[in-house]
């Protein structure tokens, strides 16, 4: 290459171009829940296309509809056009088969936070995937390290942890486990920023940096509620305009699912052992009536179709 090719290359931001083994043009999702949907529309939205694979028919229908609801309210507010949401949709194609993902270029686990359950889909992923793909668990508490022993590829397994609501936070938690390579974490790293994430590395430990941090903060608000301290919308109220948070913490759980917040809790207070992780039993009541929060209508709140509060139901 010369050196005048060089210089224009430079003023012009250009790099070279990349090898058809580090291209990233075809991503797999597997799980079509809450965080599925979030990730493959931001995927989509970046000019990826995006495979996304679920286990039933039923689970898949409900998916697609919820993920054109959530667009639907985003054009409603504004923030998206009707054509934006049509060009999105048409870089999705929905699957019952996990071989269909034989082609990504990466394939992303999003199911929930079970290891046994990770460990097995991340066994079947590297069975079927091309010896360059990468697999990236999106694990919130569990040991990227431990997962990754199950494949033949522990150098191309990473962790990228999206934050939910996917589609508006942008930051995802980037995990080398024990044996992901350099390579990887870079193509990873390059990833995130071309679907609009910044991405912070993060030492391989329980619960990383976001989940760590806010479990305590959500129990306490839970418990700070049992005690009958404040009603819910106090403790929220409070909290939005004592410290500038966007929502309050039990709204922010009912928008997490509290069947993953209780999940995440059980892995840390397991695996830590330390009191500030150990369920507020209000949690586990609401979990055991299967009020999940804003995915089934209630949860501490009370929600309509559009997922917005019109009652508060838990004193």
């Amino acid at each position: 290459m010369s050196e005048e090719k060089l210089k224009l290359e430079d003023l012009l931001n250009i790099s070279p171009q990349k090898s058809d083994e580090e291209r990233i043009e075809y991503v797999a999702i597997i799980g079509a829940g809450v965080m599925g949907q979030g990730i493959a529309q931001s995927i989509a939205s970046s000019g990826i296309d995006v495979l996304i694979v679920e286990k039933n028919e039923e689970r898949l229908k409900c998916a697609k509809e919820k993920l054109s609801e959530a667009m639907e309210r985003e054009i409603g507010r504004w923030a998206m056009t009707k054509s934006e949401m049509k060009s999105i949709l048409s870089r999705i194609k929905w699957t019952l088969e996990i071989q269909e993902a034989e082609d990504c270029d990466l394939i992303i686990e999003a199911v929930d936070e079970d290891f046994e359950l990770k460990k097995e889909i991340v066994k079947k992923l590297d069975s079927i995937a091309k010896p360059n793909t990468i697999i990236v668990s999106n694990t919130s508490t569990l040991s990227l390290t431990k997962i990754a022993e199950m494949t033949k590829r522990r150098d191309k397994i990473v962790g990228m942890h999206f934050l939910n609501p996917v589609p508006k936070v942008p930051l995802v938690e980037l995990i080398k486990a024990f044996d992901t390579s350099e390579e990887t974490v870079e193509r990873a790293k390059a990833f995130a920023k071309r679907i609009g994430k910044t991405s912070v590395e993060v030492y391989e430990y329980p619960g990383f940096v976001t989940t760590r941090a806010i479990v305590p903060l959500l129990n306490e608000a839970m418990y700070i509620l049992m005690e009958g301290v404040a009603t819910a919308e106090g403790i929220d109220t409070a909290m939005k305009l004592g410290y500038n948070f966007p929502v309050g913490p039990l709204e922010m759980a009912d928008s997490m699912g509290l069947d993953e917040v209780l999940a995440w809790m059980e892995t840390l207070w397991k695996t830590l052992g330390e009191p500030r992780y150990r369920a507020c039993p209000i949690l586990r009541k609401l979990v055991r009536e299967k009020k999940l929060g804003k995915k089934t209508g209630e949860g501490f709140y009370k929600y309509n179709n559009e997922g917005k509060i019109f009652s508060q139901e838990i004193q």
